[in-house]
């Protein structure tokens, strides 16, 4: 796997897809590896260059010492692409997708560096107080560990408020892979807790309004982690966005349904193109 550099912190990241297309940098959740994208990297990479990073604390990156912060982890992925363009080039311009804490990191991003060409955010906040928070619920499931529970059930318990009703027991094989992957590659729990501080002190309320490329939102309204009135704040504050709602879309919403996502994201990036160097 490539490296780049951001100061002494090693970025670890994949690319996949045709050299020569529209580069697509895809920046997954807390705690989360690149298996979160498999599914929109498989729908993509027949005609863009999709470039996969691993957080840091997460995967093969370096776990340094938290906490960290949004803008810490905004400049990772800048040092990423400076790395990953072809031959010894870098990207000027690029498509920029984050989900969650990775939307939060692309919002950063679009402020303090100027390759993003546009953004495709999910289910995410623009954080500070008048976002809407996680309910108490979720947030003391998704911490807990129940009584006996091994590794693997106390994956699917905490990963039960981020997908619908039923789906744990719906798609047990789905499921199973499901923890595999996250087994191999998700945070460790100090990169985890460091992520989780940069997400607690997230706040680009006051400037997202600065953010003028264009901007695709897509929101579940069945989301119990991200309250999707959230991500109705970030459309009435974004001056070129489009809002869609998905109906009974939980917070892995990208997950259950794949081809929905993929066909939005493919129809934001090809109605605003990356023109040729």
């Amino acid at each position: 796997m490539p490296t780049a550099s951001n100061g002494s912190v090693e970025i670890h990241y994949e690319l996949d897809g045709p050299s020569d297309g529209e580069p697509v940098v895809l920046i997954e959740g807390l705690g989360y590896g690149r298996w979160m994208w498999r599914w929109q990297r498989d729908r993509l990479t027949d005609e863009y260059r999709v470039i996969l990073p691993d957080n840091r604390g997460t995967g093969d990156s370096d776990v340094p010492e938290g906490p960290y912060s949004i803008g810490d982890m905004a400049a990772d992925v800048d040092a990423v692409l400076a790395d990953a363009g072809p031959g010894d080039t870098e990207y000027d311009a690029v498509h920029v997708v984050g989900a969650s804490m990775g939307g939060m990191i692309a919002q950063q991003y679009a402020l303090d560096f100027d390759r993003a060409a546009t953004l495709t955010l999910l289910c995410t906040s623009h954080g500070g107080e008048e976002s809407v928070p996680m309910p108490e619920d979720t947030a003391q499931q998704i911490m807990s560990v129940p009584d006996g529970a091994d590794e693997r059930e106390t994956i699917k318990h905490r990963m039960g408020p981020a997908v619908s009703d039923g789906f744990l027991e719906e798609q047990p094989d789905l499921v199973e892979s499901i923890v595999d992957w996250r087994l191999a590659g998700d945070a460790t729990e100090a990169g985890r807790n460091a992520q989780a501080a940069a997400v607690q002190a997230f706040d680009v309320s006051e400037r997202v309004g600065e953010i003028e490329l264009p901007v695709q939102l897509l929101h579940g309204d069945a989301d119990r982690v991200v309250p999707v009135e959230n991500g109705r704040m970030l459309a009435e504050k974004l001056p070129d966005s489009d809002l869609e709602i998905v109906d009974g879309g939980p917070h892995l919403f990208f997950v259950e349904e794949p081809d929905l996502v993929a066909d939005r994201t493919r129809a934001h990036l090809g109605a605003h193109p990356i023109a040729a160097p």
